[in-house]
Protein backbone atom coordinates (compact mmCIF):
# COMPACT_ATOMS: atom_id res chain seq x y z
CA UNK A 1 0.00 0.00 0.00
CA UNK A 2 1.39 3.55 -0.83
CA UNK A 3 1.22 5.94 1.67
CA UNK A 4 0.37 9.48 0.80
CA UNK A 5 3.33 11.88 1.66
CA UNK A 6 2.27 14.45 4.32
CA UNK A 7 1.46 18.43 3.72
CA UNK A 8 4.72 19.25 5.83
CA UNK A 9 6.51 17.06 3.41
CA UNK A 10 5.77 18.26 -0.37
CA UNK A 11 4.69 22.53 -0.70
CA UNK A 12 3.04 22.92 -4.17
CA UNK A 13 3.46 26.80 -4.98
CA UNK A 14 1.48 27.73 -8.35
CA UNK A 15 2.00 31.39 -9.45
CA UNK A 16 2.08 33.66 -11.84
CA UNK A 17 5.15 34.48 -14.08
CA UNK A 18 5.54 37.31 -16.84
CA UNK A 19 7.70 36.50 -19.89
CA UNK A 20 9.12 39.33 -21.65
CA UNK A 21 9.52 39.05 -25.13
CA UNK A 22 11.13 42.61 -26.22
CA UNK A 23 12.02 43.82 -30.11
CA UNK A 24 15.60 45.35 -29.72
CA UNK A 25 15.24 47.33 -32.77
CA UNK A 26 18.87 46.18 -34.00
CA UNK A 27 20.24 42.61 -35.97
CA UNK A 28 20.74 39.63 -33.86
CA UNK A 29 24.62 39.74 -34.41
CA UNK A 30 25.14 43.44 -33.34
CA UNK A 31 22.75 43.29 -30.34
CA UNK A 32 24.24 39.75 -28.83
CA UNK A 33 27.80 41.60 -29.27
CA UNK A 34 26.62 44.33 -27.27
CA UNK A 35 24.15 42.43 -24.45
CA UNK A 36 27.64 40.09 -24.08
CA UNK A 37 29.85 43.22 -24.04
CA UNK A 38 27.34 45.02 -20.95
CA UNK A 39 27.22 41.81 -19.75
CA UNK A 40 30.60 40.76 -19.18
CA UNK A 41 31.41 36.69 -18.36
CA UNK A 42 31.70 35.87 -15.20
CA UNK A 43 35.08 34.36 -14.02
CA UNK A 44 34.75 31.58 -11.96
CA UNK A 45 38.56 30.78 -11.29
CA UNK A 46 38.42 33.97 -9.28
CA UNK A 47 35.86 32.98 -7.24
CA UNK A 48 36.94 29.96 -6.72
CA UNK A 49 40.43 31.73 -5.49
CA UNK A 50 38.18 33.56 -3.04
CA UNK A 51 36.94 30.84 -1.50
CA UNK A 52 39.83 29.05 -1.43
CA UNK A 53 42.01 31.54 0.23
CA UNK A 54 39.15 32.38 2.72
CA UNK A 55 38.55 35.77 1.17
CA UNK A 56 35.81 37.77 2.71
CA UNK A 57 32.23 38.82 1.78
CA UNK A 58 33.60 42.76 1.63
CA UNK A 59 36.13 41.88 -0.82
CA UNK A 60 33.56 39.52 -3.46
CA UNK A 61 31.58 42.64 -3.22
CA UNK A 62 34.30 45.35 -4.39
CA UNK A 63 35.66 42.56 -7.26
CA UNK A 64 32.05 41.94 -8.27
CA UNK A 65 30.72 45.29 -8.65
CA UNK A 66 34.11 46.14 -10.65
CA UNK A 67 33.62 43.30 -12.62
CA UNK A 68 29.96 43.73 -13.56
CA UNK A 69 29.92 47.13 -15.03
CA UNK A 70 25.78 47.19 -15.34
CA UNK A 71 25.22 44.83 -12.49
CA UNK A 72 24.89 41.46 -14.35
CA UNK A 73 27.07 38.83 -15.40
CA UNK A 74 26.68 36.07 -17.60
CA UNK A 75 27.57 32.45 -16.05
CA UNK A 76 26.38 30.57 -19.12
CA UNK A 77 25.40 30.73 -22.44
CA UNK A 78 24.68 28.26 -25.17
CA UNK A 79 24.18 28.72 -29.09
CA UNK A 80 21.25 26.81 -30.12
CA UNK A 81 21.55 28.09 -33.32
CA UNK A 82 24.33 25.60 -34.41
CA UNK A 83 23.12 22.99 -32.83
CA UNK A 84 19.09 23.11 -34.24
CA UNK A 85 20.69 23.95 -37.90
CA UNK A 86 21.23 19.89 -38.02
CA UNK A 87 17.82 19.21 -37.69
CA UNK A 88 16.91 21.84 -40.13
CA UNK A 89 15.93 24.80 -38.29
CA UNK A 90 17.06 28.43 -39.24
CA UNK A 91 16.35 30.37 -36.56
CA UNK A 92 19.37 32.32 -34.66
CA UNK A 93 19.03 31.95 -30.67
CA UNK A 94 21.51 32.15 -27.56
CA UNK A 95 20.57 31.45 -24.55
CA UNK A 96 22.27 32.91 -21.22
CA UNK A 97 22.18 32.10 -17.68
CA UNK A 98 22.98 35.71 -16.42
CA UNK A 99 22.82 37.56 -12.75
CA UNK A 100 24.84 38.64 -9.75
CA UNK A 101 25.71 36.79 -6.57
CA UNK A 102 26.16 39.64 -4.41
CA UNK A 103 22.17 40.07 -4.97
CA UNK A 104 21.49 36.98 -5.05
CA UNK A 105 22.72 36.58 -1.54
CA UNK A 106 20.74 38.79 -0.06
CA UNK A 107 17.51 36.61 -1.05
CA UNK A 108 19.49 33.37 -0.57
CA UNK A 109 20.42 34.18 2.86
CA UNK A 110 16.32 34.11 4.04
CA UNK A 111 15.25 30.99 1.30
CA UNK A 112 17.82 29.50 -0.72
CA UNK A 113 15.60 27.76 -2.92
CA UNK A 114 15.57 31.06 -4.93
CA UNK A 115 18.47 29.40 -7.05
CA UNK A 116 15.91 27.74 -8.79
CA UNK A 117 15.85 31.51 -10.51
CA UNK A 118 19.15 32.74 -9.92
CA UNK A 119 20.38 33.39 -12.07
CA UNK A 120 18.00 34.57 -14.60
CA UNK A 121 17.41 32.65 -17.82
CA UNK A 122 18.14 34.93 -21.07
CA UNK A 123 17.38 34.86 -24.57
CA UNK A 124 18.49 36.54 -27.53
CA UNK A 125 16.86 34.89 -30.83
CA UNK A 126 15.63 36.02 -33.80
CA UNK A 127 11.44 35.76 -34.47
CA UNK A 128 9.62 34.06 -37.46
CA UNK A 129 9.37 38.11 -38.82
CA UNK A 130 13.47 37.97 -38.71
CA UNK A 131 13.00 40.72 -35.55
CA UNK A 132 15.81 40.41 -32.97
CA UNK A 133 14.34 39.78 -29.89
CA UNK A 134 15.64 40.10 -25.76
CA UNK A 135 13.22 37.68 -23.76
CA UNK A 136 13.20 36.49 -20.11
CA UNK A 137 10.77 35.93 -17.53
CA UNK A 138 10.37 39.16 -15.03
CA UNK A 139 12.53 38.64 -11.79
CA UNK A 140 9.73 39.86 -9.45
CA UNK A 141 7.14 37.40 -10.53
CA UNK A 142 9.76 34.51 -10.00
CA UNK A 143 10.97 35.88 -6.09
CA UNK A 144 7.70 37.00 -5.34
CA UNK A 145 6.67 33.20 -5.43
CA UNK A 146 8.22 32.69 -2.09
CA UNK A 147 5.96 34.67 0.16
CA UNK A 148 9.15 36.65 1.87
CA UNK A 149 8.54 40.36 1.79
CA UNK A 150 12.46 40.61 1.45
CA UNK A 151 12.98 38.34 -1.13
CA UNK A 152 10.44 40.10 -3.26
CA UNK A 153 12.07 43.43 -2.71
CA UNK A 154 15.33 42.16 -4.33
CA UNK A 155 13.08 41.20 -6.89
CA UNK A 156 11.48 44.15 -7.69
CA UNK A 157 15.19 45.68 -7.71
CA UNK A 158 15.94 43.29 -10.35
CA UNK A 159 13.22 44.24 -12.42
CA UNK A 160 14.20 47.94 -12.06
CA UNK A 161 18.44 47.03 -13.05
CA UNK A 162 16.80 45.07 -16.21
CA UNK A 163 15.06 48.03 -17.02
CA UNK A 164 18.23 49.60 -16.96
CA UNK A 165 20.61 47.16 -18.44
CA UNK A 166 17.61 47.65 -21.26
CA UNK A 167 17.99 50.85 -21.68
CA UNK A 168 21.53 50.97 -21.67
CA UNK A 169 21.54 48.60 -24.82
CA UNK A 170 19.10 50.99 -26.66
CA UNK A 171 16.27 48.24 -26.32
CA UNK A 172 12.76 49.15 -25.19
CA UNK A 173 11.70 49.13 -21.77
CA UNK A 174 8.91 47.42 -20.34
CA UNK A 175 6.84 49.30 -18.27
CA UNK A 176 6.31 46.55 -16.10
CA UNK A 177 10.40 46.78 -15.46
CA UNK A 178 9.48 49.99 -13.39
CA UNK A 179 6.37 49.05 -11.62
CA UNK A 180 4.08 50.60 -14.12
CA UNK A 181 0.85 48.43 -15.18
CA UNK A 182 1.12 47.47 -18.85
Amino acid sequence: MMTLPSPDLVRTVAHEVRRLEVAVGAGFGDFRERYERAVPAFDAGRLYEFVRDGASWSEVLRVTEESAPHVFMRYWEFDATAVMRLAGDRWKCVEYLMGNHTIAQRMYTHEPAIMMYAPLRTVVYEDAEGTTRFAVDQPSTKFASFGDPRVAEVGRELDHRLADLLGYLGAPVPPVLRGQRE
